[in-house]
Formats: structure tokens, sequence, C-alpha cells
């Protein structure tokens, strides 16, 4: 039964963990899929790079309010794939390549298999190829195994057949139809990928609204966009699942009764769990959460001595940025345990690669009225700054929420062309404490560039 000093569960931001100051110790990696994690395989990389692609394929549908008439003559689906893909594959075989054979990682062993916890501090691992399963200990260990898309209970699913995110992308074809069930993040960057690409889409979802953990306004108006581009079905229950002569159809109950959709293929987008259970964290004493994301301490240790956990597995932000954030925490502390250092998720911010873009960093209003918090709203519209009459964009707008007293960003929500960009000026005045007044003030603005809708918003703050 081998012993390490250190293992390390993932090879997402796990995988960074390991640098010079712990190659003198006996590690492990364990990994039993594609090394590099959700993002760089099945997650943000490849959906951005779709999207771009997508951005693409899109601008001919609007060119004409531009005096500018355009023609989308073709979409070749496999090179589209397969420029993606023929990027990142070799990335990941590039990262496996380098911690089992570079002499970097010669204290390194990596174990291409699913891991389980048997005992405390005690980890089976089972290969895919059959091989015995092998028992390994460590003093510390650290959980970054990530998480998996969420199959909900519908009858006849399995039977019918279906694809997640983690499979979408690798499609032999384009289909003429796609049904996409759930109404996220997920949901709406492939309604998108595929729309513009020339594939009618369905999206069904069981609440009243897309979008709906963004800001209400910003929810409601992409709902409202959303639903002149696609055939979106709100307030819907899926019924059961089967196939069809022509492909698969969804059985729906919603407002006006009984309905069927028909599609070539669905998507199953109801979000991502974590991977807590497969590892059956429980067995090293390990606590998580109802949703089953593994509970750690502002050190992002687990609520057993030496065992960390970063990223999607604990984390219900679930974003990329945050498992790198918690990988540097969990590296110091592990090299540094008599001068730890904490995480800080004060203001995390996310973007939605949907079209139009979404990004949000602080609270909602909502979240700020349920907090019983004093503040003010401004909202400025892409249409009232010279650069959105270039775009001709009238449906876009940033909405921010201030502190009346201080001027202290409480949140900040843009939907529009390229939010997740314009939005930053905004994470780094929230981060540094800088108040709406001096920013707006404080410095010169490029005129008439995208971020004087940032400007503008922060001047029409009823500030005291």
């Amino acid at each position: 039964m081998p012993h390490y000093d250190l293992v390390i569960i993932g090879t997402g931001s796990g995988n960074s963990i390991l640098g010079p100051e712990f190659a003198d110790l006996r590690t492990a990696i364990v990994e039993k899929g594609v090394f590099g994690g959700t993002c760089l395989n099945v997650g943000c990389i490849p959906t951005k790079m779709f999207v771009y692609a997508a951005d693409v394929a899109a601008t001919p549908a609007g060119s004409s309010r531009f005096g500018v008439d355009e023609e989308l003559t073709a979409v070749r689906w496999p090179d589209i794939r397969d420029r993606i893909f023929g990027r990142i594959d070799p990335i990941a075989e590039g990262g496996a390549e380098y911690r089992e054979n570079h002499e970097d990682n010669r204290n390194v062993d990596v174990y291409r298999g699913e891991g389980r916890f048997t005992g405390m501090k005690e980890l089976r691992v089972s290969f895919p190829d059959g091989r015995p399963d092998e028992v390994v200990t460590a003093d510390r260990f650290v959980l970054a195994a990530g998480g998996r898309p969420v199959i909900p209970d519908v009858p006849g699913l399995a039977e019918t057949g279906y694809y997640t995110s983690d499979t979408i992308m690798r499609l032999d074809a384009l289909p003429e139809r796609i049904v996409i069930l759930g109404g996220g993040y997920i949901a709406a960057e492939f309604a998108h990928v595929f729309a513009s690409f020339g594939v009618a889409v369905t999206m069904v979802n069981r609440s009243g609204a897309l979008l709906r953990q963004e800001d209400a306004d910003v929810s409601a108006r992409f709902t409202e966009l959303a639903s002149q581009r696609f055939d979106v079905r709100l307030e819907r229950k899926t019924v059961r699942a089967r196939r069809t002569d022509n492909g698969v159809a969804l059985d729906l109950e919603g407002p006006q009764g009984a309905e069927t959709v028909e599609a070539d293929l669905i998507l199953v987008a109801t979000g991502r769990k974590p991977n807590s259970d497969l590892l059956d964290v429980a067995a090293t004493g390990v606590a998580t959460t109802e949703r089953g994301h593994v509970v750690v301490d502002d050190y992002q240790q687990t609520s057993v001595e030496g065992i960390y956990a970063l990223g999607d597995i604990s984390s219900p932000l679930e974003l990329k940025h945050v498992a790198n954030h918690e990988a540097r925490v969990v590296q110091h502390n592990l090299a540094h345990p008599d001068d730890r250092i904490k995480a800080d998720h004060r203001f995390v911010p996310h973007a939605v690669f949907t079209s139009p873009q979404v990004a949000s960093v602080g609270l909602t209003e909502a979240q700020a009225t349920e907090r019983g918090l004093s503040f003010v709203v401004s909202k400025q519209d892409y249409a009232g700054i010279a650069y959105g009459w270039a775009m001709e964009d009238t449906t876009g707008f940033a909405k921010l929420l201030a502190d009346p007293a201080t001027g202290q960003l409480l949140g900040a929500h843009i939907i529009g062309p390229q939010a997740s960009t314009v939005i930053q000026p905004l994470i780094q005045a929230m981060s540094f404490g800088l108040d709406a007044r001096s920013m707006a003030r404080g410095q010169y603005w490029i005129h008439p560039a995208m971020p004087e809708l940032v400007e503008n918003a922060l001047l029409n703050l009823p500030l005291d």
C-alpha cells in the first residue's frame, strides 16, 4: 500500500498545485478522465471557441441595419469542431505526458483511474483497463475532482438517448432541430451556438424565466430576447421522453395543458453537481452540504485536518477563475502550514457567453433587499451612448446598485455586447474599494468607447 506525502485528486486547477516547492515530497495525482479538467475539455474554453464561431455566423443576420448586405453561405461543423479540439486535445495529452514522464515530476506518481475513499485518508483507485485496484494512503489530500451534469428524472430519457455539455460538442454533424432541457447559462450558450449555425432551437424550462439566477431585470430582458429567437417553452414539466420515426420527442405539461416537442436530439442542460459522492468523501470523514459540495473553511481545508478541497467539488459558484484562485490558496497553505492565507470570495464575477452577453458581480437587487441593505439603483442603456448608436443596440443595459451614503458599489449587472469585458472596471472598483463618485470623475473615459456605458451608469446613481 503506497503512502504519499500528498495526493491530488483531479487534474483541472488541482494540477497546477505541484510546483518546485513540492519536488522533494512523494506525491501522486489521481485522474479518472482526461487531463485538464472540465474547463479545458468540456467547459469554458471549447464552449467559448464555439460561441465565437457562432457570433461570426450570426453577423449577416443583422448586417442590413448598417447598410451592409451579407449572406451566410455555409457552416462547416466538422471544421469548426476540429479547429477547436485540434487545439485542446493536444494540450490535455501534453499535460498527462508532462506529469507522467518529465524529469520535473520524478517524485510524482500518476494514477489514471477512479478514486474512492475506503477509510480515513485511504483511497482505492480502480482502473479502466481492468488492472487490479490499488489502495493508497497519504498525510494530505487535495480534492479537486470537479463536477458533472445533472440528469433529471424524466421517464424514458435514458432509453431515448440524450447529450450533455460533456458530449454535445463532439457531434459528427449538425442536427436540423434540437431541444434543450434547461434555462440556465449552459442552455443559453448552446442555444445561441446552434441557432447561429442554422439549427431550429427549442428551450424547455421548468420556471417562468431564463437565467433566473441573474438580476430580475436582466433575466426578464434575456427571456424576452431569447423568446424572439428560439422556441421558448416556460413553466413546462417534462412528462416523458420517447423516440419517434424522425428523431426524439418530449411530452410536456404547461399552462395550456399537454403538448409535444419534436427534434433530432435532446441536450440536457439542467445544471451540474459535485463529484463528492463518486469519491465517497464521507468515508474519510469529510462533510458535505445538502447539495453535495464539500464543506471548506476560509483556508480551503475540509472538516478533516490535512484534506483540502477546491473548485467545483466544494464551490457552489462553479467557476474556473474561482477554482484557480482556490488552487493558489491551497498551494500556499500546503507549502506554508504555519503561515496560511484565506481565500477571498467577496467579489466573484461571472459571465454568460450567449447573445446578448450577460455579466454580473456582487448583489442582485433581490439579494440586497433580502439582506435589508440600503441601496440606490441606476440603469444605463447601450442605446444612450455613442458606441451603442454605432452598434444599433436597443436592448442592452447596465444596472448598478450602490450604498447611498458611501457610494460603494454593491452589485453590477450588464446585458449587451461584450458585457464580459465591459464589466471589468466595476469588478476592479468593488475589489479595491473605489467608490462610484471617485470612479466616475477621477479618470478619463475614452469617447466614444463602450466603457462610457459604465461611466454614465455611475453618474446616474442618485448618491447623497
